[in-house]
């Protein structure tokens, strides 16, 4: 059975990193880095902004900013069939 992360790859998913700045909950002045990561569809970040939403009513940090990257490890011309084998001596 093929990878979870392959899988989803082929279906047009990209590996997405955001960086999610947060405020301690009791020290309100002093910012915490949290980093997380998925595949996930850009623009629209599906994964990400349910993640966000879960943060907003389930965790007392409250969010200060997110920066977030995202790239397709496997483009539609990086897999293809090879047409020609030979062998070189």
């Amino acid at each position: 059975m093929p990878d979870r992360a392959f899988l989803k790859q082929m279906e047009g998913y990209g590996l997405t990193t955001a960086e999610i700045h947060y405020h301690l909950p009791d020290h309100p002045s002093v910012l915490q880095l949290y980093v997380w990561q998925e595949y996930d569809l850009a623009p629209k970040f599906p994964e990400l902004k349910a993640f966000l939403d879960f943060w907003s009513h389930e965790i007392e940090g409250k969010l200060h900013s997110v920066v977030v990257a995202h790239k397709r490890l496997i483009a539609p011309l990086d897999l293809r069939s090879a047409t020609n084998l030979g062998s070189v001596h």
